[in-house]
């Protein structure tokens, strides 16, 4: 399991200088949807430039016109970049080849999507899925994501790697043990604590234990 640092609502500076402090505890860097809206592309590519040994996740949420917002975010730096499950089919199949042609990854943000759509959307055996409560919902009703809740064809796929985001806190991680999570993306437990570096630390450390009860 990875720890994706989700960074939303800072500057690329703040982002930067953010980063170097739990730089050792987390594996993958999101630049978040409102970093990339208002600060385009500079985000990807100072983000990637400041950290090249890190997965760099450009959280774009694509929606239409797949090919030229993939190919911009892969060629400012991105590894990873997202789209919306609840896009076009064509849309979706855009991304996947983009992505391929270029040797990068494509996560699929499940918010809004049904079960139907979901199970769909299983064929895409390369893609990261990613289950999400928005920022809306945990603002507004105190939702977290707090369990996997997706259906058992993708559940139980081994050979599909699946995503959590959405206010996951330590406690919270700790439910996921028992689900093949290949990435838990954390924000504001880490962005906005009063020491980023050992929250950061505490999530990893979590994590560690996890694997090694796994390895048992």
């Amino acid at each position: 399991m990875n720890i994706q640092l989700a960074l939303d609502r800072m500057t690329i500076p703040e982002a930067i200088q953010l980063t170097h402090v739990v730089r050792e505890h987390i594996d993958w860097i999101e630049v978040g949807t409102s970093l990339i809206k208002e600060f385009g592309m500079e985000s990807v590519q100072k983000l990637k430039e400041a950290f090249p040994e890190k997965i760099i996740v450009a959280d774009m949420k694509t929606m239409d016109n797949a090919t030229y917002e993939f190919e911009m975010c892969f060629h400012a730096g991105a590894d990873v970049a997202t789209v919306m499950g609840v896009a076009p089919h064509v849309s979706i199949e855009t991304c996947m080849e983009a992505a391929s042609k270029m040797n990068k990854k494509v996560m699929i943000d499940l918010l809004g999507t049904t079960n139907e759509q979901i199970n769909a959307l299983a064929v895409y055996k390369d893609a990261i899925f990613c289950a999400h409560v928005s920022k809306d919902q945990q603002e507004l009703t105190g939702k977290r994501n707090q369990s996997l809740n997706l259906p058992s064809k993708l559940l139980n796929d081994s050979s599909l790697e699946l995503a959590a985001a959405g206010g996951i806190t330590i406690d919270s991680l700790k439910d996921f043990k028992d689900a093949c999570l290949s990435v838990a993306i954390v924000g504001s437990a880490i962005t906005k604590a009063d020491d980023p570096a050992a929250a950061a630390c505490a999530f990893k450390e979590v994590i560690t234990t996890i694997k090694g009860e796994k390895m048992l």
